[in-house]
């Protein structure tokens, strides 16, 4: 049974949970890959490709690393030019030692603890932040603390002296926003037709099954549905501080798969596992508004704010969302093959897949770890 555009699971299709009368995926398009490349990164598939091992190679070194330097880790990014890894250590004695592993080293000021103690200020006291103040985030690329400002400095500059707190600012185009719309069409809505996308399937260790998505979608409460009926009604719901929620899976006829659509990109993709990547490293988003698309990470410790209120410890990329692909899912890159880490799904952002933007994810470990669930996998 293969479940394509009419999947009860499907996300409109934010996620098409589409798998085969063998049970064998489909064969990728590589002319569509090569498309989506070309378009999201400038890359060919053989470029994608290269990429994809450098990161493989890069990202294991980093784990390494990472324990071996111990406080004076500092943070690392993957430079794409170089292709290779960048380790920022905290003393200038370590950097023997992190070039020897084939690391390129940048000795910086401060450590990843003092980072993420100045990011934890910034946590602390969301409550007290100006209007203007739309996020702040860990740049481990230029060992910054980044807060986003949307219109004056002034009252953010106030705000972050007042409390002790160093950071670099940044000034956007427009304030982030939830993703979803009060709109009917495929994907996973409610009665009252607000639309968003599915991120993940996962079930409990008693077989429960459920759907993750977001948790300003699952806000709205409700009984969910796809485009093939029913799914079920919301069974928990965290946000804002969290962007996570879980509608429960009580259709007989609705089947869990561990695939994530790629729409005219590709086929389908297949989640097997929930490892996540680094700075700089390349990942895609599906949603059930605008599809496939690819971009980077920038931090993987971001805190966001919205009217709502703020969600912390985020995932913040390049990847282009409009409205309607809130709660959609994030993975790593693919390559040239069809085999993904799930990241975390789509929670909001600025900009639009015209002009490109900013978008934040909220990290799917957290839900699993929370309510004991493992992902669907294949």
């Amino acid at each position: 049974m293969r479940l394509g555009s009419t999947a009860l699971l499907a996300v409109g299709l934010a996620l098409t949970v589409a798998m085969p009368a063998n049970g064998v995926p489909v064969t990728s398009d590589s002319s569509a890959i090569q498309a989506a490349l070309q378009r999201d990164l400038g890359l060919t598939p053989q470029q994608a490709e290269a990429r994809y091992q450098q990161e493989q190679v890069a990202w294991s070194k980093e784990k390494t690393l990472r324990i071996a330097l111990d406080r004076d880790f500092a943070g690392s990014h993957f430079d794409t030019a170089s292709g290779k890894l960048v380790v920022n250590v905290a003393d200038a004695s370590r950097v023997a030692e992190v070039e020897d592993a084939g690391v390129i080293a940048r000795v910086v000021e401060d450590s990843a603890a003092e980072l993420n103690a100045t990011k934890a200020k910034l946590d602390g006291s969301a409550a007290t932040m100006p209007s203007s103040v739309t996020g702040w985030h860990v740049d481990e690329a230029t060992n910054d603390v980044v807060v986003s400002v949307y219109g004056s400095q002034a009252a953010a500059a106030t705000w972050a002296k007042s409390l002790g707190a160093d950071v670099r600012f940044e000034h956007v185009t427009a304030r982030p926003q939830t993703y979803w719309n009060l709109i009917g069409g495929q994907a996973i809505r409610t009665s009252s037709g607000s639309r968003c996308s599915l991120g993940f399937n996962a079930r409990s260790s008693s077989g429960a099954r459920y759907v993750i998505t977001a948790g300003h979608c699952t806000n709205l409460g409700g009984t969910w549905s796809g485009s093939g009926g029913t799914i079920g009604g919301v069974a928990a719901t965290s946000f804002p501080t969290n962007d996570y929620g879980l509608i429960r899976v009580s259709s007989s006829s609705a089947v869990s798969t561990p695939y994530v659509d790629r729409y005219s990109s590709g086929s389908d993709v297949i989640v097997s596992g929930s490892q996540l990547v680094g700075t700089g490293a390349t990942v895609c988003r599906s949603g059930s508004t605008t599809g496939w698309h690819c971009g980077s990470v920038s931090s993987t410790s971001a805190t966001v704010c919205y009217s709502q209120g703020c969600v912390y410890d985020t995932i913040r990329t390049s990847v282009c969302a409009e409205p309607g692909d809130s709660g959609g899912s994030l993975v790593s890159s693919p390559g040239s093959g069809t085999r993904v880490q799930a990241q975390g799904m789509t929670s909001g952002g600025s900009g639009n897949c015209w002009s490109g933007g900013t978008t934040y994810y909220q990290k799917v470990n957290e839900p699993l770890s929370r309510y004991g669930l493992s992902l669907y996998r294949g």
